[in-house]
Order: structure tokens, then sequence, then C-alpha cells
């Protein structure tokens, strides 16, 4: 499995932009993805994801700011980020789940079992 992430940039405080990551190597439809982000000297942080189903979970600071998407056609999920704050400066990364998640395991990073190279947004202010 590979995934390959793109969109990162900078950005000015209230921009938006449009990650996405595009998935090869086994069924797209039936995998949740999910996108985490890193900051500098911080753990990774789970961001949203859609589960096969088409379902969707994010953290509660991002809700309303935040879109995850898929598009199993194109085997790409999206992460449309808009109002973006200082803070949202990160290295973002698109996961895989291993299997169909269920919501309580969503954010966690151990459920997902191939991993995005990572793109960086940053957001000045």
């Amino acid at each position: 499995v590979q995934l390959q992430a793109s969109g990162g940039g900078s950005v000015q405080a209230g921009g938006s932009l449009r990650l996405s990551c595009a998935a090869s190597g086994r069924t797209f439809s039936s995998y949740t993805m999910g996108w985490f982000r890193q900051a500098p000297g911080k753990e990774r942080e789970f961001v949203a994801a859609v589960k096969w189903s088409g379902g969707t979970s994010y953290t509660n600071s991002m809700k309303g700011r935040f879109t995850i998407s898929r598009d199993n056609a194109k085997s790409t999920v999206y992460l449309q980020m808009n109002s973006l704050k200082p803070e949202d400066t990160a290295v973002y990364y698109c996961a895989q789940g291993n299997g169909r998640l269920i919501t309580s395991s969503l954010h966690r990073p151990e459920s997902y079992d191939y991993w995005g190279q990572g793109t960086q947004v940053t957001v000045s202010s």
C-alpha cells in the first residue's frame, strides 16, 4: 500500500487549504481513512477520519472548520481546511485503517497500518 499526500503549503490565518491523499495497493473503498497531524515537539494528533461507510469523525477543535471526504473512484481522501489558525501549523499525515474501524477506535494511531509521507502546513498570523 502506498499513500501519497499533497496540498500542503503556507497560508495566512483565516485562509484555506485542501489536502489530498491518493492511495494504491488495496481496495480503497473497504478501508477507513484518517488524517493526523504532528507539530514540532508534540505528539501525533488525530484530525479526522472517514469510514468505509462514509461516516466521519473529527477532533472537537476542528469541527466546523475542517471537512474530510473521500472519492472511492479516485482512491483519494481529502481534507478541506478553512479558517486556518497558526496553531494548525503541523505536518499532516494521511493513514489507512486496518479494516473497517469502529468509531471509538478512529482517533488511535495504532488503528491505522499504513501512513503517507506527510505534507507541511504552515499558518502565519
